[in-house]
């Protein structure tokens, strides 16, 4: 059966054991300063007591993945990526979306992944017996989650603690992400041995079953995600590290335990406990999110049938002139005294996609579809780049239910200008003219700028990965910030590349975080690229 996804908020079902319930406050009490009280464990247990603790943990480190949402990911990567724009005036305009870095937004998406998924883990490790002789397979998948929640962070700084976290008393030392990424894809090896052998010793059986909020303890299905993540990661390399990207990448595609193939396969978080999911709250509940102006341009543009699956045009409410149209809102706009008219634009599908409880995705079959045709273009298979492309895009459809029509063979849909009908300096003249359907004659730069930009629509709404996409590679061609409250800092036109760290880091770790700007190897602002973010062409 389809498996239908639709988003979710992440917060703990299971209650925690009393073992992890003090680790965990623990955690809340700094991002990494009191890590070093998760080395020991203070209470001896039994092997199926350490087995029953750590289970009930997996489901909420799950869950934070996507912790503190709207502050940590929507209000910076979100915009970023070009897919949702607020239609209120945060701290008066100048915040994350006009270049003017809030740092208690950004502070969330530091910290929480160290509480919230680095501490259990951590814990996890150093119960007695330990989890990693006594369940290798749980462990396999505690080490995906972390390097899961843990890439997306330092994606979005740079230089992050990592390998050090918990080694120190006084300090949580950065690592450079070269040295990062190495870890991961270590981590990723582990992971596949782990749950190879537990799969050929225990055909059909779990360890975790439904404290596994993804694939309920499914190990089949987490190697698959495991090949996945690692696709995901090494293409990220490719102008750094063209040949760990490569490597990396053909042996997740040869991996005999497969990757991500239909939406049967799509990892996602299942809703417990009756919590809402994050975008339904911050779209249907606060209406605190908008669609943004350039994803609006493209569907609207390519007669995409996913526009109103994702996305709901203006509501009649309170009597709005715009009742019924798909009117996004530009990066960068000036809400002020206009803040009721733009929060009526074209508004989050909450009704049908984005309802109360549904599974938040973490990654599609789509994507990694994309992914195949990207590294096929490169020539690193020997698969058809066109057919992994249709792929992607057949498999997108499916996953949200539409009807995918004669989308493949549209040859001359392209991106729309852009009108704002409240303020014509919003305005934007359409910056792409490729097509959908296709074209085995084209320059390899405009195969890829065809690739990632169906690869950006399919992947929606996780921006985070969609951000580091566009800084990788430059695609979607997306308008540029209509204000840039950045003082020079960012420029308007190479857009945001990090988040800037947060301003804690510097009172509790300061020479520790002095260090990482110096791994960072330019001013801790949001113009300075991360290691992988090369300025330099893709091929």
């Amino acid at each position: 059966m389809k498996r239908n996804y639709k988003y979710t908020k992440h917060i703990t079902g299971n209650k925690l054991s009393v073992v992890l319930v003090s680790v965990m406050a623990l955690a809340l009490t700094a991002c990494t300063k009191n890590f070093e009280k998760y080395n020991t464990n203070p209470n001896s247990l039994s092997s199926s007591q350490s087995e029953t603790i750590a289970a009930t943990a997996f489901g909420p480190m799950e869950q934070a993945i996507y912790s503190n949402y709207q502050r940590a990911q929507n209000l910076s990567a979100d915009g970023y990526a070009g897919y949702m724009q607020p239609g209120i005036a945060f701290s008066g305009d100048h915040n994350n979306l006009t270049y003017a870095m809030v740092d208690g937004w950004n502070s969330t998406g530091f910290n929480d992944q160290y509480t919230l998924v680095m501490a259990p883990v951590h814990a996890i490790a150093t119960t007695t017996p330990p989890l990693k002789a006594t369940n290798p397979e749980m462990w396999a998948v505690a080490l995906l989650i972390q390097v899961e929640a843990m890439d997306r962070v330092t994606d979005r700084f740079g230089p992050v603690p990592y390998t050090k976290v918990a080694t120190s008393l006084t300090t949580a030392p950065y690592d450079d992400q070269q040295t990062i990424y190495q870890t991961f894809f270590k981590q990723i090896d582990t992971a596949v041995t782990n749950l190879k052998a537990y799969i050929a010793a225990n055909p059909g059986k779990s360890s975790l079953g439904a404290n596994d909020y993804i694939y309920a303890g499914d190990y089949t299905q987490w190697l698959k995600f495991a090949n996945s993540l690692r696709l995901r990661l090494a293409m990220r390399l490719v102008k750094v590290d063209a040949t760990t990207a490569q490597a990396q990448a053909v042996k997740a595609l040869t991996d005999a335990g497969g990757t991500l193939l239909s939406a049967n396969d799509d990892a996602a978080i299942a809703q417990t406990g009756g919590r809402e999911n994050d975008l339904h709250q911050i779209s249907g509940d606060w209406n605190n999110t908008n669609m943004s102006a350039a994803i609006a341009s493209y569907m609207i543009g390519y007669n995409d049938p996913r526009l109103a699956i994702y996305f709901q045009p203006a509501q009649a409410g309170a009597g709005s002139a715009y009742a019924g149209q798909f009117l996004g809102i530009r990066a960068g706009t000036l809400i002020g005294a206009s803040q009721s008219t733009y929060s009526d634009f074209a508004n989050l599908n909450t009704t049908q996609t984005f309802q109360f409880s549904t599974p938040q995705l973490i990654m599609t079959a789509a994507e990694v579809w994309f992914l195949k045709a990207e590294a096929a273009l490169r020539g690193w298979t020997a698969s058809s780049v066109q057919a992994d492309y249709e792929a992607g895009i057949a498999a997108s459809m499916n996953q949200w239910g539409a009807t995918i029509g004669n989308y493949l063979s549209d040859g001359t849909s392209t991106e729309a200008n852009f009108t704002d009908p409240v303020n014509a300096a919003n305005n934007a003249t359409a910056l792409s003219t490729i097509t959908i359907k296709w074209d085995n004659s084209a320059t390899q730069e405009q195969q890829l700028e065809r690739i990632i930009t169906q690869k950006w629509l399919a992947i929606f709404p996780d921006g985070q990965e969609a951000w580091a996409d566009y800084r990788r590679t430059g695609y979607p061609k997306l308008f540029t910030v209509a204000n840039n409250f950045s003082g020079g800092l960012i420029n308007t036109d190479t857009q945001v590349r990090r988040l800037p760290y947060p301003s804690t880091e510097y009172t509790t770790n300061a020479t520790a975080v002095n260090n990482a700007v110096k791994l960072l190897g330019g001013a801790d602002n949001g113009g300075t690229r991360v290691w992988w973010d090369v300025n330099k062409p893709n091929f």
